[in-house]
């Protein structure tokens, strides 16, 4: 199948010509938009739409893209940043587990209801059969994540890798948070689990975006290339 033929099959029966619809969702997980900003935005341009319908998009084609960007994405570094960061949903704590490698790639990432051994063990498991397996773990003092890995070392999931500790060295990974929750501040807190479990995916993703182009040093891009890049994802 080619290229064009994949993309139409991805957006079959929308309403709304890709090019919008692409452009609605890759703003929202980027700026800090709210869905009705986004309403207002496509009025000016003459395109009439309702929230719900960018919110559907969103939840609908961020799985795709996410799908898509794992088999075409490059290997990660072997050693690996560890620490989880807090995020609300109806006025409660939710953790976002997250990784990334030394040269600063996110490794993964993994919304969790609850911060305990359970969650640690399922995100750590969760990389190393996406990766793999790393010699290096840098992570803090909490020790249900310790417990995760000595768990993850008797399942054979994890050799012998160093584990570091120490508080100056999780600066990196805890800086990396930074734009992730930057993002989702502005946002009202989240309603329901499995929308932000996608909505997170999906802000993720264009962070991942922006250390590649960081990486590639591109400091004036064409018109146009963003998209570009976010719709071959759908064409992969």
């Amino acid at each position: 199948m080619n290229t064009l033929s994949t993309i139409q099959k991805n957006f079959k029966g929308r309403h709304f010509d890709h090019d919008i619809i692409l452009l609605c969702v890759r703003w929202y997980v980027t700026y800090k938009l709210s869905y009705r900003d986004l309403v207002e935005m496509m009025e000016e341009r003459g395109i009439s739409l309702a929230h719900t319908t960018v919110r559907r998009w969103v939840q609908h084609y961020i799985p795709k893209c996410e799908k898509y960007w794992h088999k075409m994405h490059r290997h990660v570094g072997n050693s690996w940043y560890v620490d989880e960061t807090y995020l609300k949903m109806k006025g409660k704590w939710i953790y976002l587990y997250r990784a990334v490698d030394q040269h600063g790639n996110t490794v993964d990432f993994l919304l969790s209801a609850k911060r305990d051994t359970a969650a640690a063990t399922r995100f750590l498991r969760k990389a190393i059969v996406s990766w793999c397996r790393p010699t290096k773990l840098t992570l803090d003092k909490y020790h249900a994540n310790h417990l995760a890995i000595q768990e993850l070392k008797e399942t054979q999931y994890l050799k012998r890798p160093t584990i570091r500790t120490a508080k100056c060295l999780t600066n990196r990974i805890e800086r990396d948070h930074r734009r992730i929750k930057q993002r989702v501040r502005p946002m009202q807190a989240f309603q329901v689990f499995r929308n932000a479990q996608v909505t997170i995916a999906g802000i993720e993703l264009a962070h991942q975006f922006r250390k590649e182009k960081h990486k590639l040093r591109i400091k004036k891009q064409s018109p146009g290339a963003s998209e570009s890049s976010w719709l071959k994802l759908l064409a992969a």
